[in-house]
């Protein structure tokens, strides 16, 4: 799979529900340190940064997905760009999660969901707390 299928197939398996860049950060990085086996990973190299653990290279697939027509970016009323797939996107990104074993399917379904449930510093500071090494230059040392 390559690293665009595989954001694209994450992204599906948050239903093409919008995501902000705090949430695409911290969903590619627990998968890519929880499961990467599973999805044939990992495909990132994240580090710490601010906000915890940072690839700048997850901007860039949805970048380069967005002018394949296959993710929308878009900033509406927030001043951070919201990441969404479009219909073809998600139904190419449908069509990989359809590829898994059903659990990790359900897996990263859950997951994804659950991180878009956090709000941003409640996220930020549960991948602190669950990955230390990734605070080292956090902003918010005193909650993790």
């Amino acid at each position: 799979m390559t690293r665009q299928e595989f954001v694209l197939m994450v992204m599906a398996a948050g239903y093409g529900d919008a995501h902000t860049p705090v949430q695409v950060q911290k969903l590619f990085f627990l998968i890519d340190r929880k499961v990467p086996q599973a999805v044939g990973g990992p495909y990132f190299t994240f580090v710490p940064d601010a906000y915890g653990p940072l690839d700048l290279h997850v901007y860039a697939e949805l970048s380069a997905l967005s002018a394949k027509g296959l993710v929308s970016i878009s900033k509406g009323e927030e001043i951070f760009p919201i990441y969404r797939l479009t219909a073809k996107g998600r139904a190419e990104g449908e069509s990989l999660l359809a590829k898994l074993e059903p659990p990790m399917a359900e897996y990263l379904r859950t997951l994804s969901a659950w991180v878009r449930r956090q709000r941003f510093e409640e996220l930020v500071v549960a991948v602190y707390q669950a990955y230390p090494e990734m605070r080292v230059n956090g902003v918010f040392q005193e909650r993790a």
